[in-house]
């Protein structure tokens, strides 16, 4: 087992943290060391996921309770700006008589409450890499002992955890009470995308939970207001997906899986970023080329627009500027109309499982394109 060198800066010049998990499982294993053996740790050494690596992770404090002891850790994110940065994580460890590890949610940590997500209703918000990184921290434990048929009982908590949770999705997404304790390699990647698709991945697995009839992805907060004003879809029904439109309509794929089917995707934005569909680009970041102003001045080529609105709109240097010279003529509606029905169109051939694909334009004030409501 190597030590995982946590000073080694990451790729984009930040340094690296340790997640929820990793100090959940370093809080456990503090906790049960001084339940059998009576030892107080100032640090421990917790296994990775990948099983190849071990980090070091300090304990703030270890406390005997009467039938129990709780050990406490403080999460060190590195530079990635998380809610849970400077957080305490708790574990109360004690015996009990089933034979088995059980995972309680102790105060700050949530519990599920939707379907979709990784964890059944009704248990603590503890992800299944956690849950296995602590269980592989009981057995180390015990290695040097006869106990293994002993049971434990796991209550993992967080300091102002329901707080902490107030400030990020969790109760959007049905977890209510507190935070989660994630992580899937156990560290901390810096303003990963990596990280960022992954939670995207997770709102549209809450929000295809309970074979909705329809669904919203947007890039911003423009599909929210439209989901609440006209389609009066819930909240869990809305994922923000940012640039990464590919990779989000790629798991809306993978998350119906072979049975499941959604009887309509709407996908709505501003044409600025959902025009570059119409190039074959996926990811609408500015950084990945593409450009909306191109695709709608070549959509207009195509189109029965009078040449001198064209040549009006080819001056343009912004989609906003292409609406506007645009707004004044008769043919706006049905133009929008039809570049949203493009959209859709290849949106749709990406999907085999949704029976409809439905898109509506609005301006970065909210206002309606091409007969939008």
């Amino acid at each position: 087992m190597t030590p995982f060198d946590s000073t080694t800066l990451a790729a984009n010049g930040l340094r690296r943290g340790v997640t929820t998990g990793t100090c959940a499982t370093a809080a456990v294993k503090a906790a049960l060391t001084r339940l059998l053996y009576g030892e107080i740790c100032d640090e421990v050494r917790v296994t990775l996921p990948d099983q190849v690596h071990f980090i070091s992770i300090p304990i703030k404090r270890v406390v005997d309770l009467t039938e129990s002891v709780r050990a406490e850790v403080v999460k060190d994110g590195g530079d990635d700006p998380d809610q849970t940065h400077r957080a305490t994580l708790v574990a109360t460890v004690s015996r009990n008589k089933t034979g088995q590890i059980q995972f309680l949610p102790g105060e700050g940590v949530g519990r599920v409450t939707e379907r979709g997500l990784q964890i059944p209703v009704g248990e603590p918000a503890i992800n299944p890499v956690p849950r296995a990184m602590m269980r592989q921290a009981v057995q180390e434990v015990l290695s040097e002992t006869e106990k293994e048929e002993e049971g434990f009982d796991l209550e993992i908590g967080c300091e102002r955890g329901a707080e902490i949770a107030k400030r990020t999705f969790n109760p959007r997404l049905g977890i209510i009470g507190g935070i989660s304790i994630l992580g899937t390699t156990g560290i901390v990647e810096p303003k990963s995308m990596a990280a960022f698709k992954a939670s995207i991945e997770i709102y549209i697995d809450v929000a295809l939970a309970e074979n909705p009839e329809a669904i919203v992805l947007t890039p911003g907060n423009l599909g929210q207001r439209f989901a609440r004003a006209s389609l009066g879809l819930p909240m869990k029904r809305v994922v923000q997906m940012s640039n990464f439109v590919g990779s989000s309509l790629e798991h809306v794929e993978k998350s119906l899986g072979q049975t499941q089917r959604l009887p309509r995707l709407w996908l709505v934005g501003h044409p600025g970023k959902l025009t570059k569909l119409m190039e074959d680009i996926w990811d609408t970041h500015s950084s990945e080329g593409g450009n909306g102003v191109r695709a709608v001045n070549r959509f207009a080529e195509e189109s029965d627009l009078e040449p001198a609105i064209r040549a009006k709109m080819r001056r343009c240097t912004t989609v906003e500027g292409i609406i506007e010279v645009l707004e004044s003529h008769a043919c706006a509606d049905s133009f929008w109309k039809n570049v949203s029905d493009r959209i859709a169109q290849l949106v749709a051939a990406r999907l085999t499982r949704v029976d409809e694909v439905c898109v509506r334009l609005f301006k970065m004030d909210g206002t309606p394109l091409g007969g939008a409501s």
